[in-house]
């Protein structure tokens, strides 16, 4: 049984809040580092069209034994199948590889603002919910301009939005409208792809002092601020190091720590430039 809290979604159902991302896993390892993954406790999977590992995630699923309604699969639609009967064609595919009937969270991977193409691409999205072949949908990188566009003029508001979150990228602006909408934070790169984060002195302070490592205090503190994370390992051990969260608790003055972090330093693109095929 996974220890793993659930959150609600605004469109019903729910997710763990802690899930395991296969960015930058090869297919051909998927299928073993999902399963390590499965069999120390993820119910959630997030995958996507572009990291090329449906295949092997799906097949990690098919093999685990565990039933279809305990799991929580996400994949997204890349660039350059957004807009409307493309990203249809897309989620045929993804289902397609995934071997899968359904996923539970579809997202758009990137908004392109350029291109001005995402909000008939989100309405491929409602089609898909409105045909319960995804169960939530939602969007990945979304800056509020592009949210409020999507809230304007579409029915269905993002169950989640999927973006850079780590602590020195706090994102309290977006996770404020986040939190007005009622849309799900989900940090992708949480623990700052070991670009030093997690060598900071403080974070290291903190860990000493609950006997924990410093990348389960910082995912304890996502955990804390309500966000859904994502973390990436093909490493078993750590695997299982990052499932490991539950018997501890950052205080006031640990919060506090974290919060002094914020740089506002992006380690990935600015949506609202990114635009690549």
């Amino acid at each position: 049984m996974s220890k793993v809290p659930s959150l609600r979604l605004n469109h019903g159902g729910a997710m763990p809040q802690l899930g395991y991302g296969v960015w930058q896993v090869p297919d051909d390892e998927a299928a073993q580092a999902v399963g390590t993954a499965l069999r120390a406790g993820y119910r959630s999977i997030d995958t996507a069209a572009i990291y090329g590992n449906e295949k092997g995630a799906g097949r990690a699923v098919a093999d685990s034994g565990l039933p279809r309604e305990d799991l929580f699969i996400t994949t997204k639609v890349w660039n350059d199948a957004q807009g409307y009967d493309t990203t249809l064609r897309a989620f045929d595919a993804s289902l397609e590889r995934l071997g899968l009937d359904h996923v539970d969270l579809y997202l758009i991977h990137w908004p392109l603002p350029s291109r001005d193409l995402y909000v008939d691409t989100y309405r491929a999205l409602e089609k898909i919910h409105a045909d319960g072949r995804a169960r939530a949908i939602g969007v990945s990188n979304f800056l509020p301009e592009h949210l409020e566009r999507l809230i304007g003029e579409t029915s269905v508001v993002p169950a989640v939005n999927q973006v850079e979150l780590h602590p020195q990228l706090q994102q309290s602006g977006l996770r404020a409208f986040h939190a007005e909408h009622g849309i799900r934070t989900e940090a992708w790169s949480p623990l700052g792809q070991g670009r030093g984060l997690l060598e900071v002195p403080a974070i290291v302070a903190v860990a000493q002092k609950h006997g924990r490592t410093p990348a389960q205090v910082v995912l304890r503190w996502h955990l804390q601020l309500g966000n859904v994370v994502i973390p990436k390992s093909v490493t078993p051990s750590r695997i299982a190091e990052n499932i490991d969260l539950f018997g501890f608790e950052l205080d006031a003055d640990d919060m506090a720590v974290f919060a002094a972090l914020d740089e506002g330093r992006r380690l990935g693109p600015d949506p609202a430039a990114f635009d690549l095929a």
